[in-house]
């Protein structure tokens, strides 16, 4: 189903799903490398309290904020007329490939409240390997969108 009207808009549309693209990747950058630091403090103490409320505030005030805005303009992209070609396998691969970015979305607000409550039992090296996440999935949807293998 596309609704023909957003044709116009189609590079409106873009322009802000990049914007809200990039915001959503700085975040989730950031925040698994504030849980590595947040891994070299002591729980309770001065330090972690302050991690606490940075963790929050990027994950409240940006990462968030950008998936939903992320979804929303590529949503209105699927819905614009000649957008997508359903039947070519990239789509698939960067549409499967999102699906897992906003798993590890979902997956870094848990740890936060595992943080937040001091509970966190991961050690610092999953958090350092937790951090190269965002950055093969950011692989692989570029080139899905780009060079469409």
């Amino acid at each position: 189903m596309t609704i023909g009207f957003l044709a116009a808009f189609y590079q409106w549309e873009l322009a802000f799903h990049v914007m809200s693209i990039i915001a959503w990747m700085a975040a989730l950058f950031y925040l698994p490398r504030l849980y590595v630091y947040h891994c070299q403090v002591a729980p309770g103490s001065l330090e972690s309290a302050r991690f606490k409320v940075m963790e929050r505030r990027l994950l409240k005030q940006i990462a968030t904020p950008a998936m939903i805005s992320s979804w929303f303009f590529g949503i209105l992209l699927i819905l614009t007329p000649g957008a997508i070609s359903w039947s070519a396998p990239w789509w698939w691969v960067k549409f499967i490939s999102v699906i897992l970015m906003s798993g590890f979305h979902g997956a870094l607000s848990k740890w936060r409240k595992n943080f937040l409550n001091d509970r966190n039992v991961k050690p610092e090296r999953f958090y350092r390997i937790a951090n190269e996440v965002p950055t093969i999935l950011m692989v692989i949807i570029v080139i899905m969108v780009f060079v469409k293998p």
